[in-house]
């Protein structure tokens, strides 16, 4: 997803400091499956972004493995993960990923303080404006959308033709919205925002250990590797 790899040619390809998608397509010129061109994938708690983790994994194994087999398969991944495929990329994966780097993992994951907004990037293929990528495409568009949905369920929660059982998932569903809304904008005011404004460098030769602690609270906390 992000052309560390590509199903049309064996070994690494993207792996070196900041390397693009144009980068990419030197390599392999019409990929089956083509990785993200901006370097940011979301991992949110429903399909708000066509482009987040969830269906972009979902498409690939229908590539991979064929349309026909696709519910086959994301049954026997889900029974294998003991969950939902979303579930396991928002809550677990992560985790799973930084372990098997040994805490010097080479997808960073951007998450404000209460995990309400994710964000992975391939560390290798890392910009300056990386961090605006993640402010102005995905964190204000999923504020944008989540206004929107608010605004809806009010229209719910205060019309005559919606039921009693109605009005109280709407209303439930508001107060869930703000408490994201709120982690979210502090996110982006306090950490996100200065962040993008800085335009922080990298040096792939500096290691994990060095670069990660640079992003400091925008980045998904690390023991042992956060600042």
């Amino acid at each position: 997803m992000f052309g560390r790899y590509s199903l049309d040619k064996p070994g690494l390809i993207l792996a070196n400091q900041g390397e693009t998608f144009e980068d990419y397509l030197k390599q392999v010129p019409e990929p089956t499956f083509a990785p993200d061109k901006e370097n940011v994938i979301p991992i949110l708690d429903g399909d708000w972004f066509t482009d987040d983790l969830a269906e972009r994994f979902k498409e690939f194994l229908k590539i991979t493995f064929g349309r026909e087999n696709f519910e086959d398969n994301l049954r026997f991944i889900e029974k294998a993960l003991g969950k939902n495929l979303r579930k396991y990329l928002l809550k677990d994966f992560y985790n799973d990923h930084v372990r098997r780097y040994k805490k010097r993992p080479i997808y960073w994951m951007f998450s404000s303080p209460k995990g309400s907004f994710n964000a992975l990037i391939y560390m290798h293929r890392y910009q300056p404006d990386t961090a605006s990528i993640v402010l102005n495409k995905y964190l204000r568009e999923f504020l944008v959308k989540l206004s929107s949905r608010k605004q809806h369920l009010k229209g719910v929660s205060n019309s005559t033709n919606a039921s009693s059982s109605e009005k109280t998932r709407a209303i439930n569903e508001i107060e869930k919205i703000k408490k994201i809304i709120n982690d979210l904008e502090d996110y982006e005011r306090k950490i996100l925002y200065p962040l993008a404004v800085e335009k922080i460098e990298i040096d792939l030769d500096d290691g994990v250990k060095v670069n990660y602690p640079k992003f400091g609270k925008a980045l998904k906390k690390v023991p042992g590797l956060s600042t």
